[in-house]
């Protein structure tokens, strides 16, 4: 197999407890400083000893020494993993291992592959993933999160909802859906379709949290339907999901307000003009990775501090909210 890394460093700087002490403010950037990297498998010539992930990923790591708990991340449609750089260093920058596929190049309207792909890289991990951090850093297996933008976030519950029969050798502990979509509207949802319109149909025995865009709706020209449409969009994700579930929506940010500033190319230029967008990207991003990482606190770390925080708001988010619920 044929692999190459490449990396950069980023400098950054008990269930039950009282919200109005929490330890952090999850929306700033935390106190490891985290390492980017890069692993793509290309082609088959035995010259390296490792096996290589079934997608190419990035990974944001913690530098310092230590046992981190996992996040793995699905993109968007049509998007490139790298355009979350900023938001995956956030949450790493918390002491989260942040593993990004890159689950194709090309996407038809069915995402069976991507459940697929997404059971494969989660059976690689326990295999292939040490030898790709840093010495001194050790995954926590025990506590595995699932997490996925718009269909990214559609492909993270077909996952957790065993969709084709999936079985891996891991088990997710928690699922985070980012603004998810399930296709156009109702009734022309994507297969597998996820949605069912029954009230807490979900069966998954894990928490979750779905964050929705206020404007993610609203179309940004006549000539391209909304990036989230009505009827398939987080609102309808969260009235499936059954205790415990958080949902959190941002009033004036859009459907991609999430990904970095810079996103280059032709589809990097397209974020800009196919979606209704708030004023900048910065504030939606740090709202999204300091809710994943109280999320992630609270169920993989038994630390609900500053969930109970941003709940209670006794910890200020970046973004006005539009709606908030927790069951």
């Amino acid at each position: 197999m044929s692999l190459s890394i490449s990396s950069v460093t980023h400098p950054s700087s008990v269930m039950g407890s009282d919200a109005s002490t929490a330890l952090t403010n999850v929306f700033d950037s935390g106190k490891y400083t985290t390492k980017f990297q890069r692993i793509e498998s290309n082609s088959c010539n035995g010259t390296h000893p490792d096996p290589p992930p079934p997608k190419s990923l990035l990974i944001a790591t913690p530098l310092e020494g230590g046992e981190f708990p996992v996040l793995l991340f699905l993109h968007g449609y049509l998007l490139y993993n790298s355009f979350y750089s900023q938001l995956i260093q956030h949450i790493a920058s918390h002491g989260f291992i942040v593993i990004a596929p890159q689950l194709y190049a090309v996407a038809g309207p069915d995402v069976s592959g991507e459940i697929h792909s997404t059971a494969a890289i989660k059976n690689w991990l326990s295999e292939g993933l040490s030898k790709f951090l840093p010495p001194n850093v050790t995954p926590n297996f025990s506590k595995l999160a699932l997490a996925g933008h718009s269909r990214g976030g559609k492909t993270a519950f077909a996952v957790a909802l065993r969709k084709l029969n999936i079985t891996t050798d891991l088990k997710f502990s928690a699922l985070v859906g980012v603004d998810p979509v399930d296709g156009l509207d109702r009734g022309k949802q994507t297969p597998p379709p996820v949605l069912t319109y029954v009230p807490h149909s979900f069966d998954f025995d894990m928490p979750a949290m779905v964050i929705g865009s206020g404007l993610g709706d609203v179309k940004r020209n006549p000539l391209f339907p909304p990036c989230a449409p009505k009827t398939v969009n987080h609102e309808d994700f969260f009235n499936e999901c059954n205790k415990p579930a958080w949902y959190f929506v941002a009033k004036d940010y859009g459907h991609v307000d999430m990904l970095d500033d810079d996103t280059n190319g032709i589809i990097g230029k397209a974020t800009y003009c196919l979606c209704k967008n708030g004023e900048s990207r910065k504030p939606m991003r740090t709202f999204v990775g300091g809710l994943v990482v109280a999320f992630l606190k609270a169920y993989l770390q038994g630390d609900n501090r500053d969930l109970l925080a941003i709940k209670d708001k006794h910890l200020s988010a970046p973004v006005e909210l539009k709606f908030d619920y927790f069951v």
